[in-house]
């Protein structure tokens, strides 16, 4: 059974999809037919133009989340969280009648408060989602988790839109959107009973009402990690660049693609769907843990499909043509597979930027940095929404806004990556192991998530370390053979790594001597740190004797020892068989299968070489 179908069968998880899911449908369905009943019936509400309401109603909706998000975070952060999901999905069922009321009334100063108020409720509940998945996953599943709530939201976007505005035409339309909006917020209250308690992480946490300050101080814990918040940029810009998207879907599908209302809706699916099955395909991806290095893909993906969507559109649109209609034109499959495959890579970048905020923030912080994250989401789609009117205004078409926001997103990719190479690093990783080999790992329990311990492991190939690297979720400062450091190809890698280079006694005493004393100072800062005993690669397949720099490394730091062996690399083009490495064609072809097997950790009074030796070749067994 694969982590997502587990999740929404059990009971810590099920509840929270389904309330999430039926209060982003809410918001959408009851948002989407104001939307449209102010378009279409303007004249009979005021005398404010339909363009100007639509704005106005977007920034009425957004303006809670700048004014109410740090004190959400502080709530979050203070009480239950179960607790707190049944209180906002009761005020979502009167912020209904509110609206009920504004549409029996007439009244467009109600209807806008009701408006304001499901912003509110998107506000509150926001940190309460995300910050409870980690009280109730485990770290295996942080990542499926997300890619459901990821998946569950948009999928909600999709079916409110269409839902709402099917409400909005109808006959007695003002009737069915109050009794349909009553029936998903009182499902999603009953769900929200079911989901578990959740422990305050602060629960004697003073709540301040002053948003500006509580705001700069969510900010501030936000910093304190610089890939946490780095991330939260990452995942503020994902909704700028899709806010911009989806916003020019309407006008590009009549002006540009020539198309009719329904072929909105099939552009709006496709990039719905691109974005659920790229979220649900993480998991899969990343082998169940937070993996960084789908997030350069993710982002190399959204910039080639952006700027080929700008070069796939027509010059000449269509005459009012329907979803069937367009899909009989040649040009339309393009435009359609640019939009599917844009969610896609969309999916591999945000899913894992989500995880990776929530693993690793401080706890008692943690409601407070996803309210951060939303305050900065809003800001940025805000900037966006500007900009792309600016732009607009300006005299550039859609097509080619869709090009300048795929050189943006180059440019805050290079300069994410550039402040923190770990994501690169996890790239190049990952690509080598999906390109090159299929990794299978077992027993990395075993590895402690945080506490100084040494990793030992056989030595096949060049690219052991690699290996390992992108097995094991948790950064390894790997002890290497200077010459190997230096390589050209890999040097980025283990500089980004912090690697240690070593040389041997004869070759370069000092250097030897340095880099005991950096592992000495990388264990006693509770980092992890690999080495491979036999120290050179192996020349006939078999395991050299394990040398004894390990017995010297546990007499100044006496940490626990994690034996690894590596199967399955002998033989390939980066080993030493039949000759130099490197030097003859994939002698087993590409995705050729490679295993990781992990032992308990050995204490270290009983971790002698030769103990480590056996250790490891029991686990490596016949399989070179």
């Amino acid at each position: 059974m694969s982590t997502q179908s587990g999740l929404l069968k059990a009971r810590r998880f099920a509840p929270l999809f389904v309330t999430q899911f039926l209060g982003a449908l809410n918001d959408n369905v009851l948002k989407n037919a104001m939307v449209v009943l102010l378009t279409f019936q303007a004249a009979s509400w005021t005398t404010l133009k339909p363009e100007l309401l639509a704005n106005l109603a977007a920034g009425v909706f957004i303006l809670p989340f700048f004014l109410f998000s740090a004190t959400a975070g502080q709530l979050a952060d203070k009480y239950d969280k179960s607790r707190l999901a049944q209180l906002v999905k009761l005020l979502e069922i009167a912020i209904v009648l509110i609206c009920g009321a504004g549409f029996w009334l007439h009244s467009l100063v109600v209807l806008f408060l009701g408006l304001f108020l499901l912003g509110l409720h998107s506000t509150l509940f926001g940190p309460v989602k995300y910050a409870i998945l980690p009280q109730h996953l485990k770290p295996e599943e942080l990542v499926g988790g997300n890619a459901l709530i990821e998946a569950g939201t948009f999928v909600a976007i999709l079916v409110g839109t269409l839902l709402g505005g099917l409400l909005a035409g109808s006959g007695d339309g003002t009737t069915w959107i109050t009794v349909v909006g009553l029936a998903i917020a009182i499902g999603g209250y009953l769900a929200s009973r079911a989901i578990p308690v959740a422990v305050p992480p602060a629960p004697t946490l003073a709540i301040s009402a002053n948003p500006l300050t509580e705001t700069w101080r969510n900010i501030h814990f936000a910093r304190e990690n610089q890939t946490v918040f780095l991330s939260i940029m990452g995942i503020s810009w994902f909704w700028l660049f899709g806010a911009l998207l989806l916003a020019q879907f309407p006008a590009y599908t009549k002006n540009v693609l020539g198309g009719s209302e329904t072929a909105v809706t099939l552009l709006l699916a496709t990039f719905t769907f691109g974005i659920g099955a790229g979220s649900m395909a993480c998991e899969k991806l990343s082998a169940k843990r937070v993996e960084l290095g789908l997030v350069p893909l993710g982002s190399i993906g959204m910039t080639v499909f952006a700027l080929d969507l700008a070069f796939a559109s027509p010059a000449t649109p269509a005459a009012g043509a329907g979803a069937l209609a367009l899909l009989q034109m040649g040009s339309t499959w393009r435009v359609l597979m640019d939009l599917a495959l844009l969610g896609i890579f969309g999916g591999f970048f945000i899913v894992p930027l989500y995880a990776l905020v929530q693993q690793r923030s401080n706890p008692e912080h943690g409601a407070r940095i996803i309210a951060a994250n939303n305050i900065m989401n809003a800001l940025f789609m805000v900037v966006g929404a500007l900009g792309a009117a600016g732009l607009l205004a300006a005299g550039l078409t859609i097509p080619m806004l869709f090009a300048v926001a795929a050189i943006c997103n180059a440019a805050v990719a290079l300069f994410i990556y550039g402040l923190v190479p770990e994501f690169l690093l996890r790239f190049i990783v990952w690509m080598l192991i999906h390109t090159v080999y299929r990794l299978r790992a077992s027993g990395l329990d075993h590895v402690p998530e945080d506490g100084a311990a040494v990793v030992v492991c056989n030595h096949v190939s060049f690219v052991d370390a690699l290996v390992i690297m992108a097995a094991c979720g948790r950064p390894i400062r790997f002890v290497m053979d200077h010459n190997i450091f230096r390589w050209p190809l890999l040097n980025f890698v283990f500089r980004t790594s912090k690697a240690i280079p070593i040389a041997s006694a004869k070759e370069d005493p000092a250097m030897m001597e340095k880099a005991f004393a950096e592992v000495s100072r990388a264990l006693a800062a509770g980092d992890l740190v690999g080495i491979f005993p036999e120290g050179k690669i192996t020349g006939n397949g078999e395991i050299n004797p394990f040398r004894p720099g390990i017995t010297r490394i546990l007499e100044a730091n006496p940490v626990p020892v994690v034996p690894m062996a590596l199967r399955g690399l002998w033989g390939s083009f980066f080993s030493r068989k039949d000759g130099a490495a490197m030097t003859k064609p994939f002698r087993r072809g590409v995705f050729s299968k490679i295993e990781l097997v992990t032992g308990a950790a050995v204490p270290a009074a009983e971790a002698t070489p030769e103990r480590l030796q056996a250790e490891v070749a029991a686990m490596r067994g016949e399989w070179a």
